[in-house]
């Protein structure tokens, strides 16, 4: 009687034990720190997702940090995700350039953004309705896009494709405003996004080759 007593209470245990198991949430569930950069939870994995474009807006000219640079920061950037995706690479142009001194460039950025301007850029992707994931590119401007980047995002049809944004400033911070890229670029989806200091883009781009890498290996790729 003894010997039964004791099979049965082992038997309820493995039970219990197999249930606590089972109620335990993966690892993949945890709650998002920081909702403006993170993955719809609609979104489909990166193994699913076509072809993939990089677009960006980049400039060159006197740098804050690191003087005159003939290739700009965020260029750079889209030029390591572009060979490691083996993705299209589409440069966002502004009709009127951005002036190359450091301190007038920043003023005409200000009074764009002061004003909610949308400069003209020279062309648009013809083919974008081939892409079905984005990666944008900017430089952070006063807290904020580029306005000529607004220009990008609204006058074309993103709806249902991804966007994931990265970009470069003094630091390695984004904007805050990733989480709008749905209300800007209609429909379209937002993944996690990566902040990338520019002086490192011209000083170490092995050390940036190395963080983007591994950005693109959490995303799926």
């Amino acid at each position: 009687m003894l010997k039964k007593i004791l099979v049965m209470a082992l038997s309820l245990l493995m039970m219990v034990l197999f249930t606590a198991c089972g109620q335990n949430p993966p690892a993949t569930e945890k709650p998002a720190e920081n909702p403006a950069t993170t993955e719809n939870a609609e979104n489909p994995p990166a193994e699913s997702s076509g072809k993939i474009l990089v677009a960006f807006f980049s400039r060159a000219g006197d740098n804050y940090e690191t003087g005159v640079i003939e290739k700009g920061n965020t260029k750079i950037v889209a030029e390591m995700i572009s060979e490691k995706l083996g993705a299209d690479l589409f440069e966002i142009t502004p009709i009127n350039d951005y002036p190359a001194d450091y301190r007038t460039c920043t003023e005409v950025a200000k009074a764009e953004q002061e004003s909610n301007a949308r400069p003209e850029i020279i062309s648009y992707v013809e083919n974008l309705q081939d892409y079905d994931t984005i990666f944008l590119g900017y430089p952070i401007w006063w807290s904020d896009f580029p306005m000529v980047v607004y220009t990008f995002l609204e006058n074309q049809d993103f709806n249902g494709k991804t966007i994931i944004p990265f970009c470069t400033s003094a630091g390695t911070y984004m904007t805050n405003k990733e989480n709008q890229i749905p209300e800007i670029a209609k429909g379209s989806i937002v993944r996690e996004g990566i902040g990338i200091k520019g002086k490192e883009c011209q000083e170490n781009p092995n050390a940036v080759l190395e963080k983007i890498n591994a950005w693109l290996a959490g995303l799926g790729y």
